[in-house]
């Protein structure tokens, strides 16, 4: 597992859903880069159990993103159709329909091996001449934010089965941008409202 944290963000051109509706070619993080700080997470699939919970969490805070001028944006190994049908679904029926992020696919798996957080690895069997995927090959549950000059300031990967804190991330904006507003180090619990 590599740490991004103080490297240029791994940029990509790939289908999303937008807006909840519109599929789009050639979506990238690249127009974020001196506009917006971005948060861009990966779950494992469409149509789970743990990953809705997140993506909820995520769209209930939007206010707050908005109000820090964070772009949010997800990512799955699913198709950008896949993405599409579920974001066209009502949550009575296990849909999320209503969420307004992006959501980017990586059928080809090339995002999350860039940002090195695919669950396994790809291994050449010398003896069968042949390509084997050794885990679950799906992203885990990472996080990345990324600042206005298009460097990972902050990382974390959780285990396929581990929802993440969406306050968390929040704590962590406010920490950056405090940060890069003042010089001053944020410490252990440090909270916006405390200082």
């Amino acid at each position: 597992m590599s740490v991004l944290v103080g490297k240029k963000a791994p940029l990509f051109e790939a289908d999303a859903v937008i807006d909840g509706e519109e599929i789009i070619e050639k979506f990238s993080l690249s127009q974020f880069i001196g506009k917006k700080h971005v948060v861009f997470f990966f779950y494992p699939l469409d149509f789970t159990t743990v990953s809705p919970t997140e993506i909820w969490a995520f769209q209930h805070k939007m206010p707050e993103f908005e109000k820090r001028n964070v772009e949010v944006v997800g990512c799955s190994v699913d198709s950008a159709h896949s993405h599409h049908a579920w974001l066209s679904m009502e949550p009575s029926k296990g849909g999320i329909k209503g969420v307004t992020f992006p959501l980017v696919s990586d059928l080809s798996k090339t995002i999350a091996e860039n940002y090195d957080v695919l669950a396994g690895t790809y291994e050449y069997d010398d003896e069968d001449n042949k390509m084997d995927f050794d885990g679950d090959p799906v992203a885990f549950g990472a996080l990345f934010i990324i600042d206005k000059q298009g460097i990972i300031r902050h990382q974390v990967v959780n285990d396929l089965p581990l929802g993440r804190s969406i306050d968390e991330t929040l704590r962590m904006i406010d920490a950056l941008q405090y940060y890069e507003e003042t010089g001053e180090e944020c410490p252990a619990d440090w909270r916006k409202s405390s200082y």
